[in-house]
């Protein structure tokens, strides 16, 4: 019996098995929808860029056009392969440009990180009005740029009118003078003028961030922490602090990503002055651009500003993606 049953599984047909991969046809079929979204963010993106590249081998200037067309764009001299690029990391003023948008950056970056530290931690205590003056602070960041720069120049550091001067006389007043020495911040203080408006919008960013950051903790071992008699100070240095590390690296990190290509600012209150006081990057840009009419040294200016974002940018993605790791932990 044992050997016609053997028989009998030898000769009987083998399992059906079902495909557990999906075919390439459904794929597609799947992914058919998307491709005029990504076709248009290709065109969008990554043709400008190209054409960046190419125009910026090329010794471009609109003040003696020369005898060779690109792309039915206007005519340019010769191909002069990275000498633009030579010009960018050599000439004074793009390095005074470099200098400047390193110093705005930074300086934003690290005054709105300390002040949204300090205002993430009084939101996260429970007081009256709290959901108000959450909102109240978050406005300033919902402000157009523009805007909140003009607002900043005619508002408050106008010497004749502003409330800035209009503040300093009535201090003045107060000790029996007439009036008091009048400012011209934007002209005498250029650079912390571009500063004290970036960081006011900046401050919610940074706030919005860390007090996500401060909320995710997890109370268990805060309870814990002060069970055991440690103080507040104590637990936001050893526990609140390490922490919020990731979320610092994250708001530290985006925010250099925009502030480094802001332009709305500069030109809006300084326009670059006095001088080239503030005259950052994209500011530069835009002078070369329109002002000397060197597209092929614009250009390359521009790449490099795109490179070190781009580098930039992936230092905040790895800090993201660490993010959701931690949480996946949890």
């Amino acid at each position: 019996m044992s050997t016609v049953a053997e028989a009998q599984e030898e000769n009987a047909a083998p399992p059906v098995r079902r495909p557990t991969g999906t075919s390439a046809r459904s794929r597609w079929v799947r992914r058919a929808p998307l491709l005029p979204a990504l076709v248009f963010t290709i065109v969008i993106t990554q043709v400008p860029f190209l054409v960046t590249l190419v125009i910026s081998s090329l010794h471009w200037s609109a003040l003696t056009p020369g005898d060779k067309s690109f792309l039915g764009l206007g005519n340019y001299n010769e191909f002069v392969g990275l000498d633009n690029y030579a010009t960018v990391f050599t000439d004074n003023r793009l390095r005074s440009a470099v200098l400047n948008t390193v110093t705005l950056t930074v300086g934003t970056v690290l005054i709105s990180l300390l002040l949204g530290l300090g205002l993430a931690i009084l939101l996260d205590r429970r007081f009256p009005g709290r959901g108000l003056a959450r909102t109240l602070l978050i406005a300033p960041f919902l402000v157009m740029p523009v805007a909140s720069a003009l607002l900043w120049k005619h508002a408050l550091y106008n010497p004749t009118y502003g409330l800035l001067n209009g503040t300093l006389n009535g201090i003045w007043k107060l000790f029996g003078a007439d009036h008091g020495p009048t400012v011209d911040f934007v002209s005498s203080y250029p650079m912390p003028s571009v500063i004290a408006a970036l960081v006011w919008q900046w401050t919610p960013f940074m706030m919005l961030i860390l007090l996500a950051g401060l909320q995710a903790q997890p109370t268990d071992i805060l309870e814990a922490a002060r069970v055991d008699g440690a103080s507040s100070t104590k637990i936001f240095r050893y526990i609140t602090l390490p922490h919020l590390r990731q979320y610092i690296e994250l708001s530290t990190l985006l925010g250099a990503i925009y502030i480094v290509q802001h332009f709305d600012a500069v030109f809006s209150i300084t326009q670059g002055g006095p001088g080239s006081a503030t005259t950052n990057l994209p500011y530069e840009i835009y002078l070369t651009t329109f002002r000397k009419f060197e597209y092929g040294e614009a250009a390359a200016a521009g790449v490099v500003t795109v490179i070190g974002t781009i580098v930039v940018a992936t230092f905040a993605l790895r800090v993201v993606s660490s993010l959701f790791r931690e949480e996946q932990a949890r």
